[in-house]
């Protein structure tokens, strides 16, 4: 897949009579920009250079990350996360996930130990990597620290003797010397060992944006920044080594158990999903949870198609980068036209985030002033910002019966956004079909919007946190197939 480079071959540790042997491990942060994902994207690419099959795992809600390591591995990168969905259910996913790899690769979220509160690690990678049974590798950012790195070391394995530690890396060491220094002073106060160091290295170059790294389907990682990290592994860590001596994970708790979805009529029923560079953002499981109803999903792009695809039953436009992209979207006149009809034949259509924007019915860019049309289905126009509208994990209680739930029905999901809504209507034709509230319960401005059969909104909900939630929209496709558009 990548540039082959010059590895030293990792040691065997599968037995020639077993093919279900897998390892995994956690690789988290002391805090943000500790150098996690950096040191997660190698990795990956690393273990899959050596021959390894990879699954990859983003621990909270973010979408871009996991896109990243669905280029490097070949295999859906799946969200873990305590807040939006259960134990059992996060169990689950992971063993999903992890089915047919030789490794489990999990990127943690934020520091190890931050969730929702100072006093619980409700929502924390530390609380991940004790549900499913692995162990951490600890990634501390050594930049202008020497022996005072050994007392970050020291205090994280000290703060829960629950959790489990492979080692600790130094990242964005200035030389060898340095990392000899780290290293000495680890191993004369601290049980983990030192599994190696990534270096400051001016070659690694990933472009970034408002919501983080650029997706991978826009502007994947360079073969040559690849190259580069993989090197990086292979000459300055122990991950081969560690690779090698980690337990079999064993039967994983979760597998065999399939999630849920209630549905009653899903056979023959088509969902066109938006899926290009401009609308990347969805979680696996909530199109597999689609299709596990009985759907078949039909992608296509709404930069490029200038028609929907034939004989579908409902559509779904997920978050992504339409401010972007507003131009090309608005000249796909054709295209905007028929979504606006199907949306007034009462078409089932569910826009979440940059899906959202695009339904409504002017989109502004950051850096301009000038709207482009979009499909018109709801009667908004949508300004970006160059400072952050919204952000954190959202709690739903619906209140009129939806696309993805009943009344008083409650689903769970996240919010992320720089643009906002400008003169909101009074239409008596749509309905505000959300009640919103952030963790603690504070009820927030945030709204969910039903006009006939388009229901749209800010919000990226996981299907998982209410097991019918699929079923329910494939069920509203069903129902239009039978019926046939209203006029």
């Amino acid at each position: 897949m990548w540039p082959q480079a010059l590895l030293t071959p990792l040691p065997s540790w599968r037995p020639s009579n077993r093919e279900d042997v897998i390892k995994g491990f956690v690789i988290a942060g002391t805090g943000s920009g500790s150098g996690k994902t950096t040191l997660s994207l190698a990795v990956m690419a690393y273990l899959e250079q050596q021959g390894l099959k990879v699954a990859p795992f983003k621990v909270g809600p973010d979408f871009i990350d996991p896109g990243h390591h669905r280029a490097l591995t070949g295999r859906n990168s799946r969200n873990l996360d305590s807040w939006m969905l259960s134990k059992d259910y996060n169990q689950k996913v992971f063993a999903r996930g992890a089915d047919g790899a030789d490794m489990a690769v999990v990127e943690g979220v934020m520091g190890l130990f931050d969730g929702y509160s100072g006093v619980s690690e409700a929502g924390s990678t530390a609380q991940m990597a004790k549900w499913l049974g692995l162990p951490v590798i600890l990634v501390v950012d050594a930049r202008s620290m020497a022996r005072s790195a050994a007392a970050i070391v020291q205090g994280f394995e000290n703060f829960d003797p629950d959790l489990n530690f492979a080692g600790v890396i130094f990242s964005k060491t200035g030389s060898p010397r340095h990392y000899a220094y780290l290293k000495e002073a680890v191993e004369a106060t601290c049980k983990m060992p030192c599994l190696g160091h990534m270096p400051r290295n001016g070659k690694i170059v990933m472009p970034e944006r408002h919501l983080g790294l650029v997706t991978s389907d826009e502007h994947g990682i360079a073969p040559d920044v690849v190259s580069e990290l993989i090197s990086m592994v292979d000459l300055h860590t122990d991950i081969g080594k560690l690779a090698a001596t980690l337990p079999d994970l064993g039967s994983l708790p979760g597998k065999g158990g399939e999630i849920p979805v209630a549905s009653t009529d899903g056979k023959g029923v088509r969902i066109a999903v938006a899926r290009d560079r401009a609308f990347c953002f969805y979680y696996p499981e909530n199109l597999e949870a689609l299709e596990a109803a009985g759907a078949e999903i039909v992608q296509f792009s709404p930069l490029e198609d200038r028609a929907l695809p034939e004989n579908i039953h409902g559509i779904y436009f997920g978050g992504g980068y339409p401010e972007l992209f507003a131009k090309q979207l608005s000249d796909n006149q054709a295209l905007l036209r028929q979504i606006r009809q199907k949306s007034l034949d009462a078409m089932p259509i569910y826009g979440e985030c940059g899906g959202f924007m695009y339904l409504c019915n002017t989109l502004t860019g950051m850096d301009s002033t000038e709207s482009y049309n979009m499909a018109g289905c709801f009667p908004f126009s949508v300004s970006m910002s160059k400072r952050l509208r919204s952000l954190g994990y959202r709690e739903i209680s619906l209140g009129e019966d939806t696309l993805v739930g009943k009344k008083g029905e409650i689903l769970r999901g996240h919010e992320f956004h720089y643009s906002s809504l400008d003169g909101e209507s009074v239409d008596p034709g749509i309905k505000t079909v959300y009640g919103v509230s952030l963790r603690d319960g504070t009820r927030t401005a945030t709204a969910g919007f039903q006009v006939e059969n388009t229901l749209g909104s800010y919000l990226h909900i996981h299907f998982g946190s209410l097991g019918t939630a699929a079923g329910r929209f494939v069920d509203q496709c069903a129902g239009f197939r039978d019926r046939g558009a209203r006029p």
